[in-house]
Order: structure tokens, then C-alpha cells, then sequence
């Protein structure tokens, strides 16, 4: 299972732990995601999506049929 978000393509980052010491350790910064179920009522259907906490925002804004329209052309989603 990817740390991916369906909606926006956000990917876990990868940087540094520096100490006070300065000395570096590479450390993972994860994606806030979180597995969502959404009624599409067009086709009449739910849709499970693990979506960023900034994904649940634009579908809020926009809709869910129009960002599933949005991702699907970018190749996000199936």
C-alpha cells in the first residue's frame, strides 16, 4: 500500500534529522493521508480514496466529481 494521495499526487518527502551536534541522518517526512469514503451521486456509487488532508480540502471546494474527473485524466486514479 503506496503513501500516495489519490487526489492531489502528494508523495512522502525525504530529508534530514540534524542534531545539535550537527550530525545528519536521513529521516522520511510521510504524507497526512487518510482512507475516505465518498458518494458520487451521478453514478450512483461510493468510492473509498486515501486523500491528503489538502486533497479533502479541494474536494470540498470543487466537488468530487470534478476533481475524480481531474485526477483520472493526470493518472492518479484508474
Amino acid at each position: 500500500m503506496s503513501k500516495v494521495c489519490e487526489v492531489t499526487g502528494k508523495k512522502a518527502m525525504f530529508g534530514n534529522n540534524v542534531s545539535f551536534s550537527i550530525n545528519k541522518t536521513r529521516r522520511r517526512f510521510n504524507v497526512n493521508l487518510s482512507k475516505k469514503r465518498f458518494y458520487i451521486p451521478e453514478e450512483d456509487r461510493w468510492v473509498t480514496l486515501k486523500v491528503s488532508a489538502k486533497g479533502l480540502k479541494i474536494i470540498n471546494k470543487r466537488g468530487i466529481s470534478a476533481v475524480l474527473k481531474e485526477a483520472k485524466a493526470e493518472g492518479l486514479i484508474k
